[in-house]
């Protein structure tokens, strides 16, 4: 039986997928996650409007940095990925990308994303050398630590303390508190995300909060989102935002009562559809530092 090789264009269109497919572009949640609170930090740290060089620099970087971030996760995760329901047919895993060419587009993503730093300023610069090193890290987090998330955490609030250097030149100690705020959010949406996987990692022996916290994982989570709006509060109160951080705050919460409904009985379903609306909780926020910053009497 004689075989036909497929059409160029059909080679490039299949191959062109797969590359999309690893870096996630048809989930976009996954970035708007990170870019929310690194917009935040750059409008608090500039006060305003950051002007149009920075908020491409970070838009762009974010895109770029989590796109490679997923490049890393799926080369570090591809020999567990393939007895996870969710991520069985990931690039990686199901070879239709082979670990070179994956490692040469996360490598490729992370050039750009440098690119862009460099046309801020050095302090800003060193801190992305931290950004790239915790980006790597956290694959083999969820080997050693009972609380990946936290991990994850970190690296998605890097953003936070670079938007202060890129504008100030420094960190000033709000950013510890918006830092902190950001780990617990991370925490929490994170842990939502694990209860989808639960069953599968328990079985591959992973560790994640979803297993650390058992029984606890829905209080865990409330509490986690309960005491990052707290520090939120804290935070940007000495930019007295008026009455939009308490718009912002109010719809904030009642974001995360929906979460509550959702997850409280642990159905997959349910706790990955909460997973992927905490990008709505940090444009929320987002929004209100905007609007409060805007409105604020000169």
């Amino acid at each position: 039986m004689t075989t036909h090789p497929l059409p160029l264009s059909t080679l490039i269109a299949t191959k062109t997928k797969a590359y999309l497919d690893l870096i996630r572009w048809n989930r976009p949640a996954g970035w708007l996650l990170l870019l929310w609170p690194t917009l935040s930090a750059l409008w608090l740290a500039a006060e305003g409007f950051p002007g149009w060089h920075l908020l491409l620099v970070f838009t762009l970087g974010t895109i770029l940095t989590r796109s490679a971030g997923c490049c890393i996760n799926d080369i570090a995760d591809r020999e567990f990925d393939r007895h996870v329901k969710r991520t069985v047919a990931r690039p990686v895993t199901s070879g239709r990308i082979s670990v070179k060419e994956a490692t040469g587009v996360g490598l490729a993503l992370t050039l750009l994303a440098f690119g862009l730093v460099l046309t801020t300023n050095r302090l800003t610069v060193y801190w992305s050398f931290f950004a790239v090193a915790i980006t790597v890290f956290y694959p083999y987090a969820k080997r050693f630590f009972a609380m990946p998330q936290a991990v994850l955490g970190v690296a998605f609030s890097v953003g936070i303390p670079m938007a202060f250097t890129a504008v100030q030149e420094q960190v000033p100690a709000v950013v510890w508190l918006l830092l902190a705020s950001n780990l617990l959010w991370t925490i929490a949406y994170d842990t939502e995300y694990a209860m989808v996987d639960r069953d599968d990692d328990l079985k591959l022996g992973m560790k994640t909060s979803a297993i650390t916290l058992g029984r606890w994982d829905v209080a865990g989570v409330m509490a986690c989102y309960i005491v990052s709006l707290l520090l939120w509060l804290w935070a940007v109160q000495p930019y007295a935002l008026g009455w939009p951080q308490w718009l912002a705050l109010a719809v904030a919460a009642t974001q995360v009562f929906w979460h509550w409904r959702l997850i409280r009985l642990r159905e997959r379903t349910d706790c990955f559809r909460a997973f992927r609306l905490n990008h709505w909780l940090g444009f929320t926020l987002f929004l209100g530092i905007v609007l409060g910053l805007w409105l604020a009497p000169a």
